[in-house]
């Protein structure tokens, strides 16, 4: 009997999600003769039954296009906003999913979709998803769809900067994205020649960081890059964050609430990429500049490599849902792909360990990391 699927992209946008779906949309056509709709806009659209028919024709010629053909939203569907109201949507979100006798839903997103996925799967809705994040952060897996492709636009920008840079004896701090995980960054950095590479991972000291460029100009270095996630924060900051996720960690449910409103107040306060500029322009005597990739980093045509990941990782999903195994995330391991229950992929994080291979690679090669010199 032939199963009816959905699709649903969420969270931010990232290249390869377009290849994804053609991926779980012309294998469920060719090789299982499903029948396969795509929700609009993220879960916003499944609570509204907003869908569109995904068939062969819809489905050409979009392996190469960035973004998504669905459109996609940040929500919890625990706690939508509904006419003003916060509210639990999932079981008209069930119903939405019966009316259609769906069989299966395929949520492509990152770390909050993986959360909004288990919650649907806890009310019963066999789900299964896909990593999607230019951050590399989802944890259970190897690799995240668009992340290459990130990679490449912001290690461009660096290797293109470095010109600038040397003309005229500058050090260019370079924003990368990456709020809570470093890989992105430090990714681009050590392929793109970085001199210095601030991480969330790992707290920095602006004094450091300073005493390291001036070291580079005794040497005969006139410039510098500087690449920083947008994420990273000082010593200070740092050990004010830990005191305060210590007292969360043992505290009651109203107090844990009202201290993670602090943790994301202090976070806020970290010094922005201009300041850092500023700071290491006053503290070196070399001018500074700035350059902030921004949302660029998210578009464009995706590498082939996350069109081949999305393209395994698409097509092994119609391989999950024909054996009738719901409640997991496809996770790329190596060139395979293994499946991971959304209980033990929701509400962690993969981050960059201090002992990375890339992070000795950096130390070895002489980058500062802001830790030490």
């Amino acid at each position: 009997m032939a199963k009816n699927i959905g699709i649903l992209t969420a969270g931010g946008d990232s290249p390869g999600l377009n290849a994804a779906i053609r991926a779980i949309g012309k294998s469920a056509i060719r090789e299982h003769g499903w029948n396969v709709i795509g929700f609009r806009d993220g879960f916003r659209g499944l609570m509204q039954n907003r869908f569109v028919r995904l068939d062969s024709e819809v489905l050409s010629g979009i392996l190469t296009l960035g973004g998504t053909i669905l459109g996609t939203g940040r929500e919890k569907i625990h706690k939508m906003d509904v006419g003003g109201q916060r509210m639990d949507v999932r079981d008209v979100m069930l119903e939405v999913f019966n009316d259609h006798q769906l069989d299966a839903l395929v949520c492509l997103g990152g770390g909050g979709t993986q959360a909004n996925a288990l919650r649907l799967t806890e009310r019963g809705m066999p789900v299964v998803t896909l990593p999607k994040t230019i951050d590399n952060d989802v944890w259970g897996t190897d690799r995240t769809l668009g992340f290459d492709t990130a990679l490449n636009i912001a290690t461009e920008a660096v290797d293109r900067l470095h010109s600038t840079a040397h003309s005229h004896h500058r050090i260019i701090v370079v924003e990368i994205m990456g709020h809570n995980a470093g890989w992105l960054t430090l990714g681009a950095g050590l392929s793109g020649g970085a001199d210095v590479i601030l991480i969330p991972e790992i707290p920095y000291s602006i004094e450091l960081v300073a005493e390291s460029i001036r070291n580079r100009r005794s040497s005969g270095s006139t410039f510098s890059i500087v690449a920083v996630a947008e994420g990273a924060i000082d010593h200070a900051l740092a050990a004010d964050l830990a005191v305060l996720k210590e007292r969360a960690s043992g505290s009651e449910a109203e107090q844990r609430s009202a201290l993670k409103g602090e943790i994301k107040q202090i976070f806020s306060s970290r010094p922005t990429t201009v300041k850092i500029a500023r700071q290491l322009e006053e503290m070196t005597g070399l001018e500074s500049r700035v350059t902030i990739l921004g949302h660029i980093q998210r578009g464009g045509t995706p590498s082939p490599v996350d069109r081949i990941l999305a393209t395994t990782l698409g097509t092994a999903c119609t391989e999950v849902i024909d054996r009738d195994e719901f409640g997991v995330m496809i996770a790329a391991r190596g060139d395979d792909y293994v499946t991971v229950p959304l209980r033990d992929v929701a509400g962690k994080r993969s981050i960059v360990p201090e002992d990375h291979r890339w992070i000795t690679a950096a130390r070895s090669l002489g980058v500062c990391m802001g830790d030490r010199l």
